[in-house]
């Protein structure tokens, strides 16, 4: 993606415009009310959906096709954009990055026992996709620079149970891959990129996501591009795709019949319904359409906070996010390490009381009341346990104005 360093205002698109009328007309107040999202009650929060203007025109077009279930023209809109921009084999739609893992974990036919090695320092999809198997997720620590999986410890956790490594690029900053593909390679073991955070990201020029056999990717309501809900996997390797698109629907060959290369479809493979609608496809290309100019402002965005926090950060001894020289991020995520849990509490706290909403992020899996059940044996993950007391994420959403951000500037050097 560019690289433009953009500093214009997004205008607020006609779509919008109409959702946000009737929300003051009160036409949704019990929805609003039940996650806590009523109108007012941060002047910054920590994330808004960015709507480009094009959803509901493309909604409304799937619905006078008659065609609203998966795989229809715009889910093949959107599989080839990200297709064409990753270089990949294959893309399938699902309706979660967490599906998209659980059928990575089905093509890989994981048995119980298997052992799958994650980052202790990620979300709960990314070993409960694997467990859901049987397998065992073995936790490593993380990097304290990137706080992206610690490649040099894994040769230590490998052991002749060890089916995959899955590498989560933590705030779209790229692990550290020719190693991990390395020592995968040399032992077998399949690699499935994370890349929740992670699209438009590149490591050599090269995007997150197209250098694993498979990947997954999230189109959640916090990620750049969004339908709310929904997700993709990414298959790299074209010796993946027959199998895949058979358990993606349900176990059975109907994607083979539904192109003719079939006479009929029948149940082949333990499956499962990870088909998203067509109406998720449709508002998500309209996303898509709009990615360039998407990351262009969270670029902008991202770099305001740098620029204007570093002076103070140095001085506070405060980390700021830390990008290797052969990195793009994919301007996920803004995140600062407080010196100690203390500090990073006391300003969220802050920073609350002033209408700005900032939050924590990941506890780590090994030590949750869950992961403790894998962990027993395993190896301690000390930096997972003290990034996770310090770390707090700044709002970052396209519809942030420079006003929001000289205000949450403000408002953090007056702490």
């Amino acid at each position: 993606m560019p690289s433009k360093f953009c500093a214009r205002e997004v205008n607020k698109p006609a779509a919008l415009e109409a959702a946000e009328a009737l929300f003051q007309q009160n036409r949704f107040p019990e929805v609003c009310s039940r996650k806590g999202k009523l109108p007012g009650r941060y002047s910054v929060p920590f994330n808004q959906a960015h709507l480009t203007g094009r959803e509901l025109t493309y909604l409304a077009q799937a619905v006078a096709n008659r065609n609203i279930s998966g795989d229809g023209f715009f889910t093949e809109q959107v599989s080839r954009w990200i297709e064409t921009y990753l270089g990949c084999s294959k893309v399938l739609l699902t309706t979660s990055c967490t599906h998209a893992l659980e059928l990575a974990g089905l093509l890989l036919n994981l048995q119980p026992g298997d052992e799958v090695i994650v980052p202790s320092f990620t979300f709960v999809s990314t070993a409960n996709a694997f467990a859901l198997r049987g397998a065992v997720p073995v936790f490593v620590d993380i990097r304290p620079d990137t706080l992206n999986m610690d490649e040099a410890l894994l040769p230590e956790r490998i052991t002749s149970r060890t089916r995959a490594i899955v590498p989560v690029h933590y705030a779209g900053i790229a692990c550290h891959m020719r190693a991990i593909l390395s020592i995968a390679e040399k032992h077998g073991i399949a690699v499935i990129e994370d890349n929740a955070h992670g699209l438009f990201g590149t490591l050599d020029q090269k995007p997150l996501g197209s250098f694993g056999q498979m990947a997954s990717l999230s189109f959640h309501e916090t990620k750049n591009i969004t339908c709310g809900e929904g997700g993709a996997l990414v298959l790299n390797d074209p010796a993946w795709i027959e199998k895949a698109e058979i358990i993606r629907e349900k176990g059975t060959n109907r994607s083979a019949y539904f192109r003719g290369q079939a006479g009929c479809y029948t149940w082949k493979e333990i499956g499962s319904s990870y088909l998203p609608s067509e109406l998720l496809a449709a508002f998500l290309y309209a996303q898509f359409e709009q990615a360039r100019e998407i990351q262009q402002r969270r670029e902008w965005i991202w770099k305001y906070y740098e620029t204007h926090l570093q002076d103070w950060a140095a001085r506070r001894g405060v980390q700021l996010p830390h990008v290797p020289e052969a990195c793009a991020p994919a301007w996920h995520i803004f995140y600062m390490l407080m010196p100690d849990s203390r500090e990073r509490d006391g300003l969220i706290r802050h920073l609350e009381k002033h209408g700005i909403k900032a939050v924590f992020h990941y506890l780590p899996l090994h030590s949750s009341e869950k992961g403790k059940t894998y962990a027993a044996g395993q190896q301690p993950c000390p930096v997972a346990e003290d990034c996770a007391r310090r770390l707090i994420r700044l709002p970052l959403y396209v519809d942030l104005t420079e006003q929001n951000l000289d205000m949450i500037i403000q408002r953090i050097r007056q702490f």
